[in-house]
């Protein structure tokens, strides 16, 4: 199953570099790195990045993350995705523009 996490730019041009992450000031500030489901990444973008430009989305295999991923309860009762380790590189499966459209965000056809 793939998993999707919205970086800014420069979060993403930061992490690339660095080759780890312990996430954005969000995740920072909670203790582990948010993920959201193919189903939930256009709420996540429309309530926590809504009019930016300029995000990235990246798709990552949850399986693959191991027992530091973890489901649990978040917005409206739903599982989600979080990460308690730092995420590396090599955790990415690809990266995408996510472009602002004239009703949100525009997701790949792909998303599943």
């Amino acid at each position: 199953m793939l998993i999707y996490k919205i970086f800014r730019r420069p979060e993403w041009d930061a992490f690339r570099q660095a080759g780890q992450t312990a996430g954005a000031p969000v995740d920072l500030a909670d203790g582990f790195v948010h993920f959201s489901t193919a189903t939930q990444a256009t709420e996540t973008a429309a309530k926590h990045f809504a009019g930016e430009e300029g995000l990235v989305l990246l798709a990552l295999d949850a399986e693959a993350l191991g027992p530091d991923l973890k489901w649990e309860v978040s917005r409206g009762g739903a599982l989600f995705p979080h990460l308690y380790r730092p995420l590396d590189l090599a955790d990415v499966l690809w990266d995408r523009p996510l472009p602002l459209g004239p009703n949100g965000h525009i997701f790949p056809e792909d998303l599943s």
